[in-house]
C-alpha cells in the first residue's frame, strides 16, 4: 500500500493521524476553531465548509481559505464540503459543487479535496485531474447516516474509491447493532490487507462506533477523526484524549 504525504505529515504508516473538523458558520468561528485545531495537536485539519454561511460566495471562500493557511502554517489543511444527504448542512447542485471544489484545488491553500464517490465516476475523475494538476491530493468519501452496508459491500465501494484514481479512500457508516461495527473492522482490515494501494479511513459512527475511531493501527485505518469542542459526526473523541488512546495502543502493539 503507498503512503500519501502532504506537507510533513505522511498518512498510511504508524500511528493513524488524527484530523480535526473546523465548523464555524461565520470567518469569526472559523478562525476561532482553527486556532484551537492548531493547538490540539492534531495531524491534520478539515475545514467543513458546508457549514460556512457564505460557501456560495467564491470571495468569501476565498478569503476563509487565506485565513486558514495563515493561522494553520504547515499544518496540512483538508477541504470538504459535505452534502445534505450524507450528513452535511446543505445541498449544492453538481455544476456548483464541482466548481466550489475545483477552486479550493486551484487557489494553492489546501492540501486535499473531498469529493463525494456518488457525485458521480466523471465528477470524481474530473476533480482528481484538477486537484493533481495543483499537486492537491483528493479523498473519496462515502456516508451512509442510516446503516452499515454488508462487508462486502463496503470493500467494493473502498475499491470502486481507488479505481477512480483517488489518493485516499473514506467510508464512514451507522451501525444499527454492535456487530455492525465489528463488521466494519473486519472490511477494513481485509481492504486493507487484500485490496488497497492507498490510504484507507474507515469509521462506524454513533457511540457504538467509538471503538472504530480507536483501533486504526490494528485494522490498518490511516486517519481517525477528532474534535476540538464541536464535533462534525456523531461519536468523535475529543483529540487530545484520541492521541492518547492512540499512543497507548501503538506502545502495546510494539
Amino acid at each position: 500500500m503507498h503512503t500519501v504525504t502532504v506537507r510533513n505529515v505522511t498518512i498510511g504508516e504508524g500511528i493513524p493521524k488524527i484530523c480535526v473538523p473546523v465548523v464555524g458558520i461565520t470567518k469569526k468561528e472559523i478562525k476561532e476553531q482553527a486556532e484551537l485545531a492548531k493547538q490540539s495537536g492534531a495531524d491534520l485539519v478539515e475545514w467543513r465548509a458546508d457549514w460556512f454561511a457564505d460557501v456560495c460566495e467564491p470571495q468569501s471562500v476565498a478569503e476563509v481559505l487565506k485565513e486558514l493557511r495563515g493561522t494553520l502554517g504547515e499544518l496540512p489543511l483538508l477541504f470538504t464540503f459535505r452534502t445534505k444527504r450524507e450528513g452535511g448542512e446543505r445541498e449544492l447542485s453538481l455544476n456548483a459543487y464541482l466548481a466550489l471544489n475545483e477552486a479550493a484545488a486551484r487557489s494553492g491553500l489546501v492540501d486535499l479535496v473531498d469529493i463525494e464517490l456518488f457525485a458521480g465516476d466523471e465528477c470524481v475523475k474530473r476533480l482528481v485531474e484538477t486537484s493533481h494538476s495543483y499537486g492537491v491530493k483528493v479523498v473519496a468519501s462515502n456516508h451512509d447516516f442510516q446503516k452499515t452496508p454488508a462487508k462486502d459491500e463496503i470493500i467494493k465501494r473502498l475499491c470502486r474509491m481507488q479505481e477512480l484514481g483517488v489518493d485516499i479512500v473514506k467510508i464512514a457508516v451507522m451501525p444499527e447493532s454492535r456487530a455492525d461495527v465489528l463488521m466494519l473492522l473486519a472490511a477494513t482490515e481485509e481492504m486493507c490487507r487484500e485490496y488497497a494501494r492507498c490510504p484507507v479511513i474507515t469509521m462506524s459512527m454513533g457511540s457504538d462506533g467509538v471503538l472504530s475511531r480507536l483501533c486504526g493501527e490494528l485494522t490498518g485505518c490511516a486517519v481517525t477523526f477528532g474534535a476540538v469542542g464541536k464535533v462534525s459526526a456523531p461519536g468523535q473523541v475529543q483529540a487530545q484524549e484520541l492521541a492518547a488512546v492512540l499512543r497507548l495502543l501503538h506502545q502495546s502493539m510494539l
